[in-house]
């Protein structure tokens, strides 16, 4: 049976809780009567992450792609998406920041809305950042809302979306780095896109994958997305919505 929704979850060094997360998205998923597909994209994780999720995918309803070395996590979603057998295709983290409990309303969302991209926000109302210190906010703000010329969203450097799966693919990805729903906004030019709050909760194990060298990454992808604004100004998101805490309370969502 073909599944309602593929998440795609890249991974590296994640296995302390990875079949935590696995069953958590499958529980929440089999709740809403959504059929649910995984697929864990591993880096070759020195900590044996990858041979960890071959073993959850004999008995889950999951894929695993095993790559050869970090080789980023913008094409590890790549990755994910070509192997994906949903119609509708999305990403999530490894890690409980984003929660497993959302995965199906973003998908009630979408088809009550008819939306081509709806991606968890944390800075719509109702959305949040508890655990930051300011200056972590403070850079996150200013990287969305440098943003917000090429893609009128609140939050373009979430990670936790959904998308058609036919329009992911037709996009060529340039940037290898973290901000694939940027880019996939810009490129893909969906014509409806719907943002819903969620609070994000800050790593519990491991450490961040944020960097210097992830965040010069970002500012060349904006140059490049720029450029192409100006170059398409006609290829842009036409109508955009923001759902409230309240909406997504609502069984007919």
């Amino acid at each position: 049976m073909t599944p309602d929704l593929t998440i795609v979850v890249p991974t590296y060094n994640e296995r302390d809780r990875l079949a935590e997360l696995v069953d958590a998205v499958l529980s929440a998923a089999a709740g809403a009567s959504v059929a649910l597909e995984l697929v864990i994209v591993d880096d070759n994780s020195p900590d044996g992450t990858g041979i960890l999720a071959d073993e959850l995918a004999k008995t889950r309803p999951m894929q695993v792609v095993r790559r050869a070395g970090k080789l980023g996590l913008g094409t590890a979603v790549v990755a994910g998406f070509a192997v994906a057998r949903a119609p509708i295709v999305g990403v999530m983290d490894a890690d409980f920041s984003h929660p497993p409990s959302l995965v199906p309303t973003l998908l009630a969302v979408m088809r009550s809305t008819g939306a081509d991209v709806v991606v968890g926000s944390r800075y719509i109302p109702g959305g949040s950042t508890p655990d930051w210190p300011w200056s972590r906010r403070l850079l996150s703000r200013i990287g969305c809302l440098l943003a917000r010329p090429v893609a009128p969203i609140r939050d373009a450097a979430s990670g936790f979306f959904i998308i058609r799966a036919d329009l992911a693919r037709q996009v060529q990805i340039q940037a290898g780095g973290f901000k694939i729903c940027l880019e996939l906004l810009v490129r893909g030019a969906p014509s409806h896109v719907v943002e819903v709050p969620f609070r994000f909760d800050d790593r519990e194990l491991g450490e961040s994958k944020m960097s210097l060298r992830e965040a010069a990454g970002y500012l060349i992808q904006l140059r490049d997305l720029y450029w192409l604004r100006l170059k398409q100004p006609g290829h842009r998101i036409r109508r955009y919505q923001q759902m409230r805490v309240q909406d997504l309370q609502n069984p007919s969502i």
